[in-house]
């Protein structure tokens, strides 16, 4: 398809509905283990540096990739057959999900941290698990001939991803404010109950997305081995790092191939301290949970979906990568902002002003980011490559943004010289970039 004949009409396929689902699947366990999570251990007093590295259980995301062939291989007993294979790992997953939130809702953080910490890093495997399975089924839902389908799908599992996150969490949050004010001394806890029946709705939809049965991708796989004339370990090796890396050097050559590593691993780093460190601002400048809810969740929500699809779209008409540079600028100009409420006083319209630029930038950096990794992937690993290269921007972004409260506490709690900092770090990854720029192009 010719970018000059793209139009938003490419959005209102049905099959942008299903993906759309699957992103916020994707999407709303970030509320559970970021924000749910970080503002539980804050209310009981615990400190900045306690809760950024509590953000190591996002660590997961970073090595999925080392189970995918598992999960694209290992069949769910009765569930398979009657759903799909795809699905069938999303709902076991789901139900580890809600065991976990059952359980936290029996906890207290203090006495129990470290039995909080283990139950989050269980949901955190879980949902780095699923995503593995989603991603390759969203992906599947569009022909690998349709790139600028490919583009919109990839900007329309962002909008979903990011409704899973902002609307899942700024109903989480009212829910938790609610029963705060009304007196429940273990709010939190109840909060949790009112999550699992959000799961629940998810999972009742997640049935009605149809699943396409792929043995061309397990007989290639198997063709793989073979050529190596390997079983056992020595083939889970093979299919979960040899034969998916050995096709993307093949098909991107050596030295493109690290400088696409390079940039995807340090592209969203400063976004992520950012993110991690965010709820914890706006709690300490004095915002109550509603307020957080309505502006960095609500409205932070209606932002993120409109210029997540104008971000997609413009993709398709200009091209990743330049979507990319644009984006990336975007994120430190925005991050700035942040710095400029940490030296004002409290005011919800500049509250409302960062939180409007930076879901803009992100949304932006967000779909073009997606679009980036869908286009690299190789169809025959569609669920491992694509697990390999997104844990790689994941080790940058959830890794090294675990160290942001202490930053934070270095820095003597001065949130405006932190907020600079994250803004600057974008720049490595825009000068790689730079050197891919006209050596690698996609053509939609």
């Amino acid at each position: 398809m010719d970018r000059e004949n793209v139009g938003l009409s490419i959005y209102f396929d049905n099959r942008m509905l299903r993906i759309l689902l699957l992103g916020a699947i994707s999407g709303f366990p970030w509320v559970i283990i970021g924000s749910a999570l970080s503002l539980w251990l804050k209310d009981y007093e615990l400190s900045r540096s306690t809760i950024g590295w509590a953000g190591l259980i996002f660590g997961v995301y970073a090595i999925n990739f080392l189970w995918a062939p598992l999960i694209d291989r290992i069949k769910i007993p009765f569930l398979t057959k009657k759903i799909g294979h795809r699905k069938s790992w999303i709902i076991s997953l789901q139900a580890l999900i809600l065991l976990c939130l059952i359980l936290w809702s029996l906890l207290n953080p203090v006495d129990n941290l470290e039995m909080v910490i283990f139950l989050g890093l269980l949901i955190a495997i879980s949902s780095a698990s699923q995503d593995i399975t989603i991603d390759a089924l969203r992906i599947e839902q569009i022909a690998e001939s349709e790139r600028a389908s490919m583009a919109a799908g990839a900007s329309i599992a962002v909008v979903g991803w990011w409704t899973g996150y902002k609307l899942g969490g700024m109903l989480t949050l009212f829910v938790a404010d609610y029963l705060d004010s009304i007196g429940i001394v273990n709010y939190w806890q109840l909060t949790f109950i009112f999550i699992c029946f959000i799961i629940l709705l998810f999972n009742i939809g997640l049935l009605f997305i149809p699943e396409n049965k792929n043995d061309d991708r397990q007989n290639a796989q198997k063709k793989d081995q073979e050529y190596f004339g390997s079983n056992g370990l020595s083939a889970w090796i093979i299919s979960t790092i040899i034969s998916p890396l050995s096709s993307f050097f093949k098909k991107n050559g050596l030295k493109i191939s690290l400088l696409i590593i390079g940039f995807i691993f340090l592209f969203k780093i400063g976004e992520a301290f950012l993110g991690r460190m965010s709820i914890i601002f706006y709690d300490e400048m004095g915002f109550s949970k509603s307020d957080i809810a309505i502006y960095s969740k609500g409205l932070g929500w209606i932002t993120t979906i409109s210029f997540t699809l104008l971000g997609g779209w413009f993709s398709i008409k200009s091209g990743v990568v330049k979507a990319l540079f644009i984006s990336g600028i975007a994120m430190a100009i925005t991050n700035i902002m942040f710095s400029v409420m940490a030296w004002s006083e409290k005011s919800e319209l500049l509250f409302a002003a960062a939180v409007l630029l930076d879901d803009l930038a992100a949304a932006f950096a967000t779909v073009a980011f997606v679009t980036f990794i869908s286009l690299l992937v190789d169809r025959t690993y569609t669920a491992t490559q694509y697990a390999l290269l997104a844990s790689l921007g994941t080790a940058g972004r959830t890794l090294m943004a675990s160290s942001s409260g202490t930053l934070v506490d270095w820095l003597q709690g001065d949130w405006g010289i932190f907020f600079i900092i994250t803004a600057v770090m974008v720049i490595p990854s825009l000068i790689l970039l730079w050197f891919i720029r006209k050596k690698f192009k996609f053509s939609l």
